[in-house]
């Protein structure tokens, strides 16, 4: 039986921080920018963690389990 792969997606969009926190960037910055308000895309610049309900997750989908 082979190797089980990484999510290569979830490598891309989601990163570790030194303390183990899982770091991700805010939704909604991509299209559709005309209507969103300066204020809101200035917010969704700053990046967020990604909730400790989710974390086991996210790091399952990155560091594959055996």
């Amino acid at each position: 039986m082979g190797k089980q792969k990484s999510h290569s997606a979830s490598k891309k969009r989601f990163s570790f921080t030194a303390t183990g926190k899982i770091k991700r960037s805010k939704q909604g910055k991509n299209h559709i920018l005309t209507k969103k308000t300066t204020k809101r895309k200035r917010g969704l610049r700053q990046g967020a963690y990604v909730h400790e309900t989710q974390e086991k997750t996210v790091s399952n989908m990155i560091y594959s389990q055996k």
